[in-house]
């Protein structure tokens, strides 16, 4: 349960002003700790810090355990930089990963070859083992392949015969070093920042995306926890059904748990999944939390998730060990609700999500409304699937619109802030706003459009864009509304 009174702001690191085409680790994250302290904010909440992979989405990575590189800090590191990214507005990728990469793998074997002090390391890598090792192994295995996915990789490879597991360790050790390497760099940084902001009372929201991607060291270590074949193709995948917001659900295409394997090991993946985390942030928030109660199976192989199944999650001995007096969990508890899930956020006292984006579309009764809130609940004006405040506000019908004005006389010119306003007065615990919406931006800064590949996750801003009256209101309404 959270009993602080407080506020903050939604932002991932990559939408930070990057020198070399993304935001980093580097000056420009501790600027922006500053900023936060400066206007009295108490949270910072990023999206998921993992190793990203095809479609770039912070929400399906390589491992549930490693950093991206791409957010390392180059000029930290004691490496000539030789690219040219800082002109574009927002985040090529593919250009990024072309040329940052070569550079990482540069310093990191520069490390390994002329570093005077490893004594770090070697404890990082003693620390880490129970993933870092799989994770270099399976990454300096996709170099190997040209980036194939683990189901092209050789069959005795991507089924762990011990003798092609030997034959390509000893193959590829230094690349596999090497990725060692990054991650410990990576990790560095991170720490680092994460107690400059301790230093100026900033508290960091992490976020934990309920699956993983196919095509990662997890599935490669661990397939036994998945509904897999033997060659590990899935059985059946995650998704959600049909809703008001997609007549055909949506077909998010990740491994789905089998949880009564998972039972024979004692969760350990789980429960070293969640412990990494709480070490990483102070608070973090479990993505599609309702799949803890039940979850949405979809064969493989269909195009769309209409025909799926809701299958049961994990007993309570699992839910007990991860959630029990865990005081630092938020809980994404949008879409379709059942009683379970209400069961467990009320059980384990975690927190809820409210988004007053959704509060304009039906009555009084509406749960997003903030008359309906409860104090221990987190409500945000909108997310980063959402579009902003300024956007979302040309989609609203006529109906919508009128709602609204009764409800809170709210005009067009200032949306976003009206939102945040309500957000800070209402009694959640915790408001946060995305910064898109403190600088009241329109539909050219939304972050994600759930279901589609393609512009995602490639916003960036400029501090010189945060003016001066989006820093003195928000300072105002902290203190106004007792958030400071």
């Amino acid at each position: 349960m959270i009993t602080e009174r407080k506020s903050g702001i939604l932002l991932h690191i990559t939408s930070l002003p990057g020198k070399y085409g993304i935001g980093t680790l580097g000056d420009e994250a501790y600027k922006f700790i500053d900023f936060l302290h400066e206007t009295k904010q108490t949270y910072w909440q990023i999206l998921p810090l993992g190793h990203t992979g095809y479609g770039n989405s912070p929400y399906a990575s390589y491992s549930a355990f490693a950093g991206n590189p791409l957010l390392i800090n180059l000029e930290y590191l004691n490496v000539s930089i030789d690219i040219e990214l800082d002109d574009n507005p927002s985040i090529n990728y593919d250009r990024l990963i072309s040329e940052k990469l070569p550079v990482l793998m540069q310093a990191a074997e520069s490390f390994l070859n002329y570093g005077e002090t490893k004594i770090n390391f070697e404890t990082f890598k003693t620390n880490h083992e129970f993933w870092l090792d799989d994770y270099a192994f399976f990454m300096a295995l996709k170099d190997f392949y040209e980036q194939k996915p683990l189901w092209e990789f050789d069959e005795d490879l991507k089924l762990r015969k011990p003798e092609a597991l030997d034959s390509y360790r000893n193959k590829l050790f230094t690349e596999i070093e090497k990725y060692k390497v990054i991650q410990f760099f990576f990790f560095e940084q991170w720490f680092r920042l994460k107690s400059y902001a301790e230093e100026k009372g900033i508290k960091i929201i992490g976020d934990i995306p309920f699956y993983v991607a196919g095509d990662s060291a997890d599935v490669w270590i661990n397939p036994e926890i998945f509904m897999l074949c033997e060659d590990l193709t899935p059985i059946k995948v995650a998704g959600v059904p049909p809703d008001y917001f997609s007549a055909t659900g949506q077909l998010w295409g990740n491994p789905v748990y089998d949880w009564n394997a998972s039972e024979q090991s004692d969760y350990n993946w789980w429960k070293k999944r969640i412990h990494m985390n709480l070490d990483l942030f102070d608070y973090v928030r479990i993505d599609h939390f309702r799949a803890f109660s039940e979850f949405w199976a979809v064969p493989f192989g269909d195009k769309t998730a209409e025909h799926g199944e809701w299958l049961p999650g994990p007993k309570l001995e699992f839910l007990d060990a991860i959630l029990k007096d865990k005081h630092q969990i938020i809980a994404e508890d949008l879409g379709m609700i059942s009683e379970g899930v209400e069961q467990l956020l009320k059980t384990y006292k975690l927190p809820g999500m409210k988004i007053l984006q959704f509060a304009f579309d039906s009555d009084s009764s509406n749960p997003f409304l903030p008359h309906n809130y409860i104090k221990n609940s987190v409500v945000y004006t909108g997310t980063h699937d959402n579009d902003t405040c300024m956007g979302i506000l040309d989609d609203y019908n006529e109906n919508e619109l009128q709602f609204m004005k009764d409800y809170c006389n709210i005009s067009r010119d200032n949306f976003a802030h009206l939102l945040i306003r309500m957000a800070w007065s209402s009694v959640a615990n915790i408001a946060i706003t995305p910064l898109q919406d403190l600088m009241q931006l329109g539909k050219d800064a939304r972050m994600n459009t759930p279901g589609t590949i393609g512009e995602n996750w490639t916003w960036k801003f400029e501090f010189s864009n945060i003016t001066e009256e989006n820093k003195s209101f928000l300072t105002k309404i902290t203190e106004i509304y007792g958030r400071v």
